[in-house]
Formats: C-alpha cells, structure tokens, sequence
C-alpha cells in the first residue's frame, strides 16, 4: 500500500485524518510541525505527503519549497485553511501539486489522493494473477475461475473483486468502494454496494471457502477463508 506523510499541527484533524487514510488502506506516518514534516519526509520516503500549511516551526511554504530543492519529487497535497488565490498561488510556486482548502470532505480528498498516486504510477490497475485458495483472478485476461472453473461476473462485479482481492486484509470502506469502482461518492441511503458484494459471494459459493468478510457498519475485507460462515 501507498505510503502516506500527514503533516498537520491540530490534533483533532490529525487523528481524524489519519484513522480515515488508515480505514482506506494507506500506511501513514504523521508530523506535528514544519521541522518534524521535513525529517519524517526525508527518513521514511512517502509516496505522497498532506501538508498543512499553517505549521510551527516551519511552514508548509517551507516545507514543501525545500524539499523541491533537494530534488524531491513526492506528490504533495496543501491542507490549509487559507483560501485567497494569492494563498494557493504560492502554494503551488513553493512546488505542491495540488491543493485543498478547509473544511473539505473525506471522500474528495481520498479522491485527490488517488488521482496523484495514479500520476506516480501507484494507483495503476495491476497486472498478473492473484490466487486466493481455490479462486483465481487472471487480471491480464480479465478472467476468474474457481477450482479451475471459470466464473461469470458482470462487469461491476469484477471490478467490485478485483478493488477487494488488490487490497487483501485491509478494510474496504463503502465510501473507498464507491469510488474505486463507481466513481462516485458514497451515499449512505444507497445499497449498491451491498447489493452487488451479495451477487459476488453467490458467484463465489461454489466451495467451502468464503472470500469478502463483512467488517459492520464499516465495509468488507478481502480476507479468504476456507469454511469461513
């Protein structure tokens, strides 16, 4: 999983943002401050970093400009409450690839957090094969079989497994799932996802195995087990 640096001086949004990227299936190191931010950046090498740019000690502007200079290519996402053009222009100069003003939402940041790992080739559908037990998902032919037996899912349904299967053992949120594989945000009314996570255990049933266990009131985990209820 992509690696991600959170530098953000308030506790609260800190906690929350990092359970949130946590829940999404993110490694994630956290800074409080512009100097911890820049020596956290440099030890651990994350593949993107959230950078406030209100901080003590240095600012993001700071942060952000000398990690440019020292030949960093890190995607770097501004968090700031500042929302004047000159603010995101500067921003932006110091060397962030994108910007995000507070308060935002949950499911737009995941979102922009995708769309520039993607840029880094680190969202990219994989290729190969992955093989769980007795289920196999040829992802270069777009196949699945079970004991060998190909299996016939629609299209979301594949696509539905495949999100799941490339994240095996971390949790799947509803609102990570709609976006992944529907493009939207998660509404919490709607039961596609549900309804579409039952059609794929029945096209799954064929064995003693169970594939995507339920984690309630959170969203699924990929997590094969063999005569799992």
């Amino acid at each position: 999983m992509a690696h991600i640096l959170l530098v953000e001086d308030d506790k609260s949004i800190r906690m929350a943002l990092d359970f949130a990227l946590t829940r999404a299936g993110y490694e994630v190191s956290c800074a409080s401050n512009g100097a911890e931010g820049l020596e956290t950046a440099r030890s651990v090498k994350p593949d993107l970093i959230l950078l406030d740019i209100l901080l003590p000690k240095l600012s993001g502007i700071e942060v952000a400009r000398t990690l440019r200079t020292s030949g960093s290519k890190t995607p770097i996402i501004m968090l700031t409450a500042l929302d004047r053009d000159a603010d995101k222009v500067a921003g932006l100069d110091a060397g962030a690839d994108d910007y995000v003003t507070k308060p935002f939402s949950t499911p737009e940041l995941l979102a922009r957090i995708r769309a520039n790992l993607r840029r880094q080739g680190l969202g990219a559908i994989p290729s190969g094969s992955i093989t769980a037990g007795p289920l196999t998902i040829d992802i270069d032919a777009t196949r699945v079989t079970l004991d060998g037996k190909p299996i016939k899912l629609r299209s979301k349904e594949y696509a539905l497994l495949l999100a799941l299967a490339t994240h095996q053992g971390a949790l799947c949120t509803r609102q990570w799932l709609a976006q992944e594989v529907w493009g939207e945000v998660f509404l919490p009314t709607s039961r596609t996802i549900d309804t579409h996570v039952r059609r794929l255990r029945k096209a799954l049933s064929g064995t003693s195995w169970t594939f995507v266990q339920t984690e309630h009131g959170m969203g699924y985990r990929f997590d094969p087990v063999e005569g799992g209820a």
